[in-house]
């Protein structure tokens, strides 16, 4: 799959090509710092080679970064991970006990919404 050569450095004043994608897990302090994404993400920052070396994250953050000499695009192992991702994401997650005070019982949960039942 290849990826569109014409996006630039994100850093101001820099107009050199971009080869690497920058995107930050702030839950885990974390920078990531991998090949250039297929497309251009609003949340991620994509950076030439010479910003790409000189990256440097906060005080108690970690950089991490993923090797990305493979031009052809992911392996079948990534593609495999990725799946098992999906999968496991999609699994119903086991809800907690429902509050006293609330009038039901949580049956069912998908993101921030609850189905309740209601035995009388």
């Amino acid at each position: 799959m290849p990826v569109n050569s014409l996006r630039r450095c994100s850093r101001t004043a820099c107009g050199r090509a971009a080869v690497t994608t920058l995107t930050y897990v702030y839950a885990d302090q974390t920078a990531v710092l991998g090949p250039l994404a297929t497309f251009a993400e609003p949340h991620a920052y994509d950076l030439c080679d010479v910003h790409s070396e000189r990256l440097s994250a906060p005080r108690g953050w970690e950089v991490v970064r993923l090797a990305h000499d493979d031009p052809q695009g992911p392996s079948g192992d990534d593609l495999l991970a990725l799946a098992d991702a999906v999968r496991e994401a999609a699994q119903p997650r086991p809800t907690p006990q429902a509050a006293a005070d609330e009038p039901g019982r949580e049956v069912a949960r998908k993101g921030h919404l609850r189905m309740l039942s209601y035995d009388e």
